[in-house]
């Protein structure tokens, strides 16, 4: 009995066991794939009086789906111009484009008059918790699996000026992303999303019927065949339809000019149509062969093109580019005509990786940007790499320039700012998205096809066309693909989620070259060019540069600079060599530096009328901890700095002979040192800019701690307030007295800095130590930040060796007011000295002028026009002739020169 209970209750575990299987069996089966439906059948009207849009839209919304649906998400992108508080703007602002921001109202553009009905029922809209271009449809009855409902809204679209993809340009229309349009829901639930600019979208693929209303004399090109068009009391009516698609865009300008051909493919005849301006007659003058090479190659390469059209238009104004949409694609007219060609071949390829393999482009970027651009690469080498006249004609630069893109991405990887290949359109930084989500995805796919071989991986490219082709596929769909077709997972999925390079690095040789290169993939080179430089001093100085700075930057940088000045005849220079080493897989890292230099930095005639030159040479170790980012897309720069100032300088020594009583020069050499330690932080961000250093300095007998920050305020009309705070305290550490000599460079100064208390020698002074003449009237911005100047005092105003603050103003003049680069600028500022009985000045100082900013704020003018009572004072005591001329000071700051500045997002 025993055995047979034990047997039984065996049985009864077995039979749940084998029960378990069988419904792990049945809930591991893959299920049916189901994907939504929308038909559309769209009326619109184009008023170019006020370029806006009247429309009534009717939806067919298929529920393939197995759930009811209570409520639908649709987009409404035109909102996404409304005002400054969508996602588009805050995109805009982080890639470095103040152009929305500060748009009129007039400029900008909505959706309204939204009136939904589903079934004849009104029905409720919702407000999305946080975008304005996207909206609830409540429906009055849920829709259930399997079936359809009707949707229907008339609407107003005011377009806004073409800020991205859609809008006008004067009367000029592109018309995308305009429509009420349902989300995509598929197995991975609903994708509402934001318009962006930099990030495409995921739709639902219909049927479409459109019709559009324009004046008569505006031609216009669109999505599908165009099956009738009529001109009745000057409006024009064309209708157009086209089954599969997932979007609907046209165009529309008065200048269109069309060229119209036919193309062969295996079995049927497809029309291809070329809409260009007048002025761009002969650069398209081969655009349908274009057209034509482009289509026959995706559809040899991966499989027939399945619509009966195609078509590309010219957009007016700046080269950005090509956008393309189902059967149509806009295109910028770039300078080079087979730049066109690769344009037009680049977004006519789309048609297969965006408009035929529907891909959520939002989320997965490189299944379609990436694998475009592989076929992009395939396409340059099968119609370009032999022949000759399309090589660039200066072979100086041929030889020294990479591919743009991939020289961008070799250098995003050697700084470690780059991100994985499997990143969302809007986690990537602006360059990450051309770097990564095309160049490196189409690396990848060149990675894939090596492993599987050129037969595998063609067969897979046309099965997962053929398989997916009018679907929704995501990456693990392709992946699965591959794994059939090559019959296991290929290593190089693996890569999709990784950062850094697709390729080991490679051994280099050592090369000499003269001048630069950027073609270092296989090289160590060491660069050497003439050179030449200028001081008054030394005057004309004639050498060269030894160097090994490129792109991507090597680990070991160095340069050194060597010349020799006839004005002098002293051999001088200026070198530097520094050791970078990351600290992990992100970008923060130390840096090691050894830096020098040796120029004349004064000059003394004695009365025999012989000019003896004083130099100076310094060195400057350094150490600097640079921060990780906390985000690819931050602006955020944090570093700290350690810097040692090891200096010699030949002076003269005035020394009287007790016998003779004449005085003896000497010349002797004085060595000093400082120590220098920075915290350094900044934002770079395009709107409201920010930066602040707090710095502490030890030299000899003192320490002084001082912190400076800049705040930009940007203008809506462009340009905009800098507001500099400077705030900064000496400390003795020893016995030494204020009057002590030894620190009275390093005090603290109100009024414009000379190149004298350019203690480090840091800055360019054209003449360090001039006294007279226009050149001694240079100034730099440091401590107080005062434009006047106060040298001939023994003790300028301002002068503090205990504490000293300050701010500066400095504000553009709007172009409409004044076309030159002009700038207002005002000082005020409060020092230790000031506070006490008997103060050479109040215990508050200002001055104010206009400022002339050249080249970029690299050289700037300044003209004090107002100043405190002590300033004024000393001009009519020290500068009896010619003040306005006199007080005009000028600064060189060749410190404000920034790839951040010049390169939103620079990875530098």
């Amino acid at each position: 009995m025993l055995f047979l209970v034990k047997l039984s209750v065996l049985k009864i575990l077995l039979l749940i066991f084998c029960n378990l299987i069988s419904f792990s069996g049945l809930f591991s089966q893959a299920k049916p794939y189901w994907q939504q439906q929308v038909d559309y059948n769209i009326k619109v009207t184009l008023n170019d009086s006020d370029h806006s849009l009247d429309g009534f839209v009717e939806m067919k919304y298929t529920n393939n789906s197995p759930d009811t649906l209570p409520f639908i998400w649709i987009h409404v992108y035109p909102n996404a111009y409304k005002n400054d508080k969508t996602a588009f703007t805050d995109q805009q602002l982080e890639n470095g484009s103040t152009d929305f921001y500060f748009s009129d109202e007039k400029k900008r553009g909505y959706i309204n008059r939204l009136q939904f009905k589903v079934e004849n029922l009104a029905a409720v809209m919702e407000d999305h918790p946080q975008h304005q271009d996207i909206i609830k449809l409540i429906l009055p009855v849920p829709v259930a699996p399997g079936k359809s409902i009707r949707i229907e809204t008339p609407f107003h679209i005011k377009l806004p000026n073409n800020f991205s993809r859609s809008g006008h340009i004067a009367n000029s229309y592109q018309i995308t992303q305009w429509y009420p349009k349902p989300a995509v829901y598929d197995r991975k639930g609903w994708h509402p999303m934001p318009y962006l600019d930099q990030g495409e979208f995921y739709s639902e693929f219909g049927n479409f019927k459109v019709n559009i209303l324009v004046p008569a004399k505006y031609v216009v090109a669109a999505t599908g065949v165009e099956k009738n068009q009529s001109i009745q009391n000057g409006i024009k009516t064309l209708s157009f339809v086209q089954d599969s698609v997932h979007d609907f865009a046209w165009f529309a300008d008065k200048d269109f000019s069309i060229m119209e051909d036919t193309l062969q493919l295996d079995d049927k005849i497809i029309k291809l149509y070329a809409y260009h301006l007048p002025q761009s007659k002969t650069s398209w003058a081969n655009s349908l062969k274009f057209m034509k090479q482009a289509v026959i190659s995706k559809s040899q390469w991966l499989g027939q093109y399945p619509y009966e059209v195609v078509k590309i238009v010219e957009k007016p104004g700046e080269n950005n580019g090509g956008m393309e949409y189902p059967t149509i694609t806009l295109i910028s007219t770039p300078a080079v005509e087979k730049e066109l060609d690769f344009l037009i071949n680049h977004e006519i390829g789309h048609n297969w990786f965006y408009g035929i393999l529907a891909t959520n482009e939002r989320s997965h970027p490189w299944m379609d940007e990436g694998m475009n651009s592989f076929y992009d690469k395939i396409y340059i080498s099968q119609y370009y790499d032999k022949i000759s006249e399309t090589k660039p004609k200066n072979r100086f630069f041929q030889e020294r320039f990479a591919d743009e893109l991939d020289l961008l991405l070799r250098t995003i990887i050697q700084e470690k700012k780059d991100q994985p290949i499997e990143s969302t359109s809007e986690e990537f930084s602006m360059i990450n998205y051309g770097a990564i989500a095309y160049e490196k995805a189409a690396q990848w796919m060149q990675v894939l096809q090596k492993e599987m071989g050129d037969s595998a991986f063609n067969k897979l490219m046309r099965t997962y066309y053929e398989t997916w082709k009018f679907k929704h596929a995501y990456p693990e769909d392709f992946k699965s693909l591959a794994e059939k077709v090559y019959g296991k997972s290929p290593d190089a999925f693996s890569l999709l989620s990784k950062k850094g390079s697709m390729e080991k690095p490679l051994e280099k040789d050592f090369s000499l070259m003269p001048f630069f290169s950027f073609k270092t993939v296989s090289h160590n080179y060491v660069f050497v060019a003439p050179l030449i430089g200028f001081n008054m001093y030394d005057k004309l100085m004639l050498g060269g540069i030894v160097h090994n700075y490129t792109l991507p930057l090597p680990a070991l940088k160095f340069f050194a600079a060597p010349f020799y000045a006839i004005g002098s005849k002293k051999i001088t220079g200026t070198g530097r060599i520094s050791y970078r080493m990351f600290t992990g897989t992100k970008d923060a890292n130390f840096e090691v530096g050894l830096a020098g230099s040796t120029f004349t930095m004064n000059q003394f005639t004695d009365s025999s009328n012989v000019k003896n030159n004083l130099k100076f040479t310094k060195i400057v170790p350094s150490l600097k901890y640079t921060f990780s980012s906390t985000s690819p897309r931050s602006q955020v720069k944090k570093y700290i700095q350690l810097k040692s100032f090891f200096i010699s300088e030949k002076t003269f020594l005035f020394t009287l002979d007790p016998n003779t009583q004449e005085y003896d020069i000497t010349y002797p050499l004085a060595k000093r040192s400082l120590h220098q330690l920075n915290f350094n932080i900044s934002n770079s961000r395009i709107l409201y800019p920010w930066t602040a250093n707090l710095q502490t300095e030890m030299g000899n007998g003192f320490v002084k701690t001082n912190l400076t920050a800049n705040y930009y305020f940007n203008y809506a009309k462009a340009g905009g307030l800098n507001v500099r705070f400077f705030a900064g305290k000496f400390f003795y550490t020893n016995n030494n007295t204020p009057t002590n000599f030894e620190t009275f460079r390093y005090h603290y100064n109100m009024t414009g800095a000379n190149g004298y208390e350019d203690y480090t020698y840091s800055n360019y002074f054209i003449e360090r130590n001039a006294f007279e003449g226009i050149l001694s009237q240079q100034i730099m911005i440091k401590d107080g930040g005062f434009k006047v100047r106060t040298d001939l005092l023994s003790n300028k105003y301002g002068r503090s060796d205990d504490w000293l603050v300050a701010a500066n103003f400095t504000s553009t003049i709007p172009k409409t007011v004044f076309p030159l680069p002009l700038k207002l600028f005002a000082d005020i500022g409060t020092y230790a000295e000031a506070w006490d009985k008997n103060a050479a000045t109040g215990k508050f100082v200002y001055d104010g002028g206009v400022q002339i900013s050249l080249l970029k704020n690299t050289i700037n003018i300044y003209v004090p026009l107002i100043y405190s009572k002590a300033y004024r004072d000393y001009f009519k005591s020290f500068v009896p002739e010619n003040k306005f001329r006199k007080n005009i000071s000028f600064s060189i700051d060749i410190q404000n020169i920034s790839l951040k500045t010049l390169i939103p997002q620079s990875p530098f």
